[in-house]
């Protein structure tokens, strides 16, 4: 903890959270409804962390919104999930444009149908000038295909010469994989109950603080995603050393 001038103390809150939203489908079942319903109020949960972030004044979010093995869902869902995708994007860009938010997406597009890419391609050009929070949403995104994407980039520099083997290190290899212009993630946050990382950003949060709670992402609230700041703040973070690097927001 900080304590400032007037004596009042200031939590460390990390600069980027990312967060692996799961939960939707058993939060329908639960509930007896419509098995894509979770998905929709899943929606809603997004916009009030959105506001939640802007709030607390974090630099990045980013969330893990469709991986690259969720094609192994059903036909129906998948295509459900394929025209929210492109219904929220359309209507939710100008009011990320409004609140100064930059929409990032990342992962491979390139197999999403084409009005799903020109929705994504508008929204993050309408967006791009903004200053303020970054928003960054996954996509068709897979740790593992990040890394691999990375390699072959990496093998067509070395190939036109342009790449010298002997230079790659960590820094370097960073630079082809996605979030590559972007602070680290300091916290991830996955709701659901699972206590894995399901192929998210591993390359890229090596050392950040994990968070887990068994609470089903439509569920998940402003109050809940304070208490996930608040446990981040009592941690101490040494990266592998002694030094504790925690961010401290005004």
């Amino acid at each position: 903890m900080i304590i400032n001038k007037l004596g009042l103390k200031k939590l460390c809150y990390p600069n980027h959270v990312a967060i692996i939203m799961d939960g939707n489908r058993r939060w329908a079942k639960k509930r007896n409804i419509w098995k894509f319903s979770g998905h929709k109020e899943g929606v809603n949960t997004i916009k009030k962390i959105i506001n939640s972030a802007l709030y607390y004044k974090l630099k990045v979010l980013t969330l893990y919104a469709f991986s690259s093995e969720n094609w192994k869902r059903s036909i129906n869902e998948i295509k459900f999930l394929m025209n929210l995708f492109t219904t929220v994007l359309n209507y939710e860009a100008s009011n990320l444009k409004k609140k100064n938010i930059c929409l990032k997406i990342i992962g491979n597009i390139s197999k999403f149908n084409i009005n799903l890419q020109k929705s994504i391609i508008k929204a993050e050009d309408l967006t791009k000038n903004n200053n303020g929070l970054i928003l960054n949403i996954a996509i068709n995104y897979g740790g593992r295909w990040d890394i691999i994407s990375g390699i072959k980039k990496i093998a067509i520099k070395i190939k036109e010469g342009l790449l010298d083997p002997k230079k790659i290190n960590e820094y370097i290899f960073s630079k082809y994989l996605c979030l590559s212009n972007i602070i680290p993630v300091d916290l991830v946050i996955r709701t659901g109950g699972e206590l894995r990382i399901s192929n998210f950003l591993i390359w890229q949060i090596a050392y950040s603080e994990l968070y887990f709670t068994d609470i089903l992402w439509p569920d998940f609230n402003k109050k809940n995603f304070k208490d996930a700041l608040e446990e981040f703040s009592k941690r101490k973070r040494s990266f592998g050393g002694n030094i504790n690097n925690k961010i401290i927001l005004k």
